[in-house]
């Protein structure tokens, strides 16, 4: 009912909307007979009773945890004694007619069950700052998917899973030590996924599996429609996880100097007594010091006059 407020000293001409707050929270106050600080709790309490526990975030970065470890060594395996997976150009060998592997097939079915699951579950999932970009990432990892099976880009599209498998069990177990409050092993662990991160999506992924989709096939095969709808796919995966990098390293940025905790871009933070007890304890040294105008405290104009 009352949004968010931070009391900024930012220049403006409109008057700053804490009043306008403060008169509706003393308008309550008299109707209710509470004070205005039981009142201001109330709000508190209510927007974070709607916001998800720590408990349902731990248990999210759970069993995602569990499943992209799981789905890392099991395309490891799948793809360890594969010639293609030390020369990716011979991923285009005997093609279109190349052999279903069983390891495939599994794999493929497991993480296309995965991302639908995924889809069907973003609405009790919980929500973040990059809902949208998560979207866009499960629907086109799915085309992707469907994609590359029907016309037989299975040995490619393995390839792609592992290198995205790569990094996400890192991330969430970083979650996980943060929701536990293991502040040391959070930090040291988001540090290997950001690298991780950074090597396998931004120069792996782009610079050999793309330029062997991309630049390689056009020396064997004239382009079609699949071949155009694929690495467009592809195009778009990669800006999403360009665009996540920047969050990543802001994250990064953050603790580095020395803070405590990685705090995870995308969350909302939950408010608590002690930030409300911080926040009154700066309204009563401002009302000691003296109105704040245009972010500056006024000159005091009551000199001695001695001069």
């Amino acid at each position: 009912m009352t949004p968010d407020v931070k009391e900024t000293g930012a220049d403006s001409a409109l008057p700053c909307p804490v009043f306008v707050i403060q008169s509706s929270l003393e308008k309550l106050s008299k109707q209710t007979g509470c004070s205005v600080r039981q009142v201001q709790r109330w709000f508190r309490r209510r927007r974070n009773h709607e916001r998800p526990s720590k408990l349902k975030k731990f248990r999210e970065a759970s069993w995602r945890f569990t499943f992209y470890l799981l789905a890392f060594f099991a395309g490891l395996a799948t793809l360890i004694d594969k010639p293609w997976f030390y020369d990716m150009k011979l991923m285009w060998e005997h093609f279109p007619k190349m052999p279903l592997l069983s390891c495939q097939y599994w794999y493929y079915m497991i993480e296309l069950g995965f991302y639908l699951s995924l889809v069907f579950s973003v609405a009790s999932d919980v929500k973040r700052k990059d809902f949208k970009e998560q979207i866009i990432h499960h629907a086109a990892t799915i085309f992707l998917l469907c994609f590359s099976w029907l016309v037989n880009y299975i040995r490619g599209g393995t390839l792609i899973m592992l290198v995205h498998d790569a990094s996400d069990y890192l991330m969430e177990s970083a979650k996980m030590f943060n929701y536990a409050g293991w502040r040391r092993t959070c930090n040291f662990i988001f540090t290997l996924f950001a690298a991780v991160f950074i090597v396998t999506r931004l120069i792996i992924l782009p610079f050999w599996i793309m330029h062997t989709t991309w630049v390689y096939p056009l020396t064997l095969y004239p382009p079609f429609f699949g071949f155009y709808f694929f690495n467009g796919l592809m195009i778009v995966l990669l800006c999403l996880h360009i665009f996540w990098a920047g969050l990543i390293l802001r994250m990064v940025i953050k603790f580095l100097p020395g803070n405590d905790i990685v705090e995870d871009e995308r969350s909302d933070k939950d408010e608590t007594e002690t930030e409300d007890e911080d926040n009154d304890r700066e309204r009563r040294e401002r009302s000691k010091n003296g109105h704040v105008q245009n972010g500056h405290t006024p000159l005091n104009n009551n000199r001695s006059k001695t001069d």
